[in-house]
């Protein structure tokens, strides 16, 4: 069998720490689950986040890049979804999400997305309530405590360190992009992925 070739070496993504999950796994989780180590922590497949992020990118190439909402509450996640949202045209929901966003027309933050993307399905419950509450497809980032209850398409990585949330939407942002064909197929992005970082500096 041929050498799975990543979208970036793979060292990349474990120096982001892209793999690293928690001490608690799901039974959803656990096929993505390529071990634990002796401290607890369960650690996830780099090549099964791989493959998901290039799956997450062809299903979103379908829509209109205005019509995809990326969501995060969790304060890691804010750069890198502002930058993916800005790299490619989608719309960012970051801090806490307006009740009613996507349900109610009255609502001054009132949108009609036809795609939601959640950081985490934990801290972005509202926005899963509401994209389900009206049929709206969801694609997330699931770590090895999540569960995919409504989710539609997920990415396993650690959906809560700092460089493995700006490498995911890099890499997520870059693979979308060469899926419209906006770059060519081993293009790469104007903005590095130091940049969709949240700088410590933010962090209250």
């Amino acid at each position: 069998m041929s050498e799975h070739q990543y979208l970036v070496p793979v060292e990349q993504l474990i120096s982001a720490g892209v793999q690293i999950g928690t001490r608690i796994k799901t039974k959803f989780m656990e096929p993505y689950i390529y071990k634990v180590r002796p401290d607890g922590l369960f650690i996830i497949d780099t090549r099964k986040t791989d493959e998901r992020i290039r799956v997450a990118a062809r299903f979103l190439a379908n829509f209109e890049p205005q019509t995809i909402v990326a969501v995060s509450f969790r304060l890691y996640g804010q750069t890198p979804v502002l930058k993916f949202c800005e790299a490619t045209g989608a719309k960012p929901i970051v801090g806490r999400f307006p009740p009613g966003a996507f349900t109610n027309p009255l609502s001054p933050s009132y949108m009609e997305p036809e795609v939601v993307i959640v950081t985490d399905p934990s801290a972005d419950e509202q926005a899963i309530e509401e994209a389900t509450k009206i049929g709206i497809p969801l694609v997330a980032l699931c770590d090895t405590d999540n569960t995919f209850k409504n989710i539609d398409l997920i990415i396993p990585a650690n959906n809560k360190g700092r460089k493995a949330l700006a490498m995911i939407y890099w890499l997520l942002a870059r693979q979308l992009l060469r899926e419209r064909g906006e770059i060519p197929p081993d293009g790469d992005l104007q903005t590095p992925v130091e940049e969709f970082e949240t700088k410590l500096s933010e962090v209250k």
